[in-house]
């Protein structure tokens, strides 16, 4: 067997059975070292060789043989992830890291995590307990930190890009229908929070959107709000964070029946600022929504108030996003351009909103057709004619 293949550098085959590449490269302190790379395959070094020359030309950190996925993991969840995203996002990555990608590929040598042990992983977690969505989850987290490794030069692939996600069911999204929503309108109207669940379904807020706004958010005489801030949960204290992405904070512009809804929510919110006398906490930030002593509200008791009123006015179970649902929804069957429902909602990409209610699509492919029909078979007007 040939000891070195053609355009492949210093490889040989070693006595022990495995493949050694020699590279020279330069240290932190500028001396140039010779350096052995050790493979199982010919094609494994090869790729470690070219990925080391490469790293030297343009001037990055050489492919680490020592390092472990664990490790890895552990400093990009410490100096990537936490100083750029939400605290919630964290805690989501981070418990991905320690509960499932840690245990299951931490102990891999960065450089040699292959693909076919990211499938074998991820399909070991399918037929776990997993839902199909989750273990896209955890391919999606591994293949955003792989491809920040790939970018710092320490593996030469991305092994997660290359490993087949599951197939997930698209979840089918049923909002209240026009009928329910106005259902739903009558079974608030006169409630504390009536405003509240009119911002979810007359605006398309998230709860968190919603339940950190201030009144100085709120442009009574334009008629519009501007989402600023999120409420969320962090660690068990209610803290003010900044909405999901850039494209979440907007101006959004409020119906009528949603102005009018805040007017008296304002008022009635003063109101019960004098019933409340010494017990009412004035926080400093203008909530709009609040407890009755004016504190700020927690999502999971909104959610709860809101399905007993689901259950009271007969209505089908709901998630309180569903609201956001509806109201994307209802725009889209009232002929509103799909990039007009993406920028009320935030989102980031026009294709999330057409893909998530891709149920009202046929109904304005038959509007679509029965205008054109009203265009070409009008007749011609007297002044063409003649």
């Amino acid at each position: 067997m040939s000891r070195r293949g053609a355009n492949e550098g210093t490889i040989r085959k070693r006595a022990d059975g495995r493949w050694e590449a020699r590279v020279i490269v330069t240290g932190a302190d500028g001396r140039r070292t010779r350096r052995s790379l050790l493979a199982h395959t010919r094609n494994e070094v090869r790729d470690k060789l070219t990925a080391a020359q490469r790293a030297e030309a343009n001037g990055l950190p050489q492919p680490a043989e020592r390092v472990t996925v664990g490790a890895f993991l552990d400093g990009w969840l410490r100096d990537s992830v936490r100083p750029t995203v939400r605290p919630s996002t964290y805690r989501n990555y981070e418990a991905i890291v320690r509960v499932h990608l840690a245990p299951g590929l931490g102990h891999v040598p960065l450089a040699r995590l292959t693909p076919q042990q990211v499938q074998a992983f991820l399909n070991a977690k399918s037929t776990g307990k997993l839902a199909p969505r989750t273990v896209a989850y955890l391919r999606a987290v591994l293949r955003q930190a792989l491809g920040q490794a790939e970018r710092w030069g320490l593996v030469t692939r991305n092994a997660a890009r290359l490993a087949e996600p599951p197939r997930v069911p698209r979840r089918e999204v049923s909002p209240l229908s026009p009928d329910q929503a106005r259902l739903f309108i009558e079974a608030i109207r006169g409630d504390r929070l009536e405003a509240l669940y009119l911002v979810a379904l007359g605006a398309g807020l998230r709860q968190g959107e919603i339940l950190g706004l201030a009144w100085t958010d709120i442009d009574f005489e334009a008629a519009t709000l501007t989402v600023r801030h999120a409420l969320q949960r962090v660690d068990g204290q209610l803290t003010l964070g900044e909405p999901k992405s850039v494209t979440s904070r907007r101006v959004v512009a409020l119906p009528n029946l949603v102005v009018d809804a805040l007017r008296a929510h304002r008022t009635r919110q003063r109101q019960g600022r004098l019933l409340a006398g010494s017990r009412w906490h004035d926080d400093p930030r203008g909530f709009v929504f609040t407890t009755t002593v004016g504190t700020p509200m927690d999502g999971i008791a909104v959610t709860r108030r809101f399905q007993a009123i689901l259950v009271s006015a007969g209505l089908p179970r709901q998630r309180f996003h569903d609201l956001r649902h509806a109201c994307a929804s209802l725009l889209l069957a009232q002929g509103v351009s799909p990039r007009v429902v993406m920028e009320t909602l935030g989102h980031s990409q026009i294709s999330l909103t057409l893909n998530t209610y891709s149920h009202v699509i046929p109904a304005l492919g038959r509007a679509a057709a029965e205008h054109m029909d009203a265009v070409l078979a009008a007749r011609p007007t007297d002044s063409m004619t003649g």
